[in-house]
């Protein structure tokens, strides 16, 4: 599998929820981000496809 990339588009702003409004990731999954495995980044980016879904509700 390719490397998972990160997906910050630039547009830093946390939410009041700590949740970039550019990424839908937490701050605590921004700042873990190089830590993570492929696996565990893929879980966060799918997290970020549920957040980024329910904000468009």
């Amino acid at each position: 599998m390719p490397k998972v990339e990160s997906p910050c588009i630039r547009n830093c702003c946390l939410d009041d929820n700590d949740i970039c409004v550019g990424c839908f990731r937490t701050l605590d999954e921004i700042k873990a981000w190089l830590a993570l495995t492929d696996r565990e980044k893929r879980v966060v980016l799918n997290k970020c496809q549920q957040r980024k879904t329910e904000s468009k509700r």
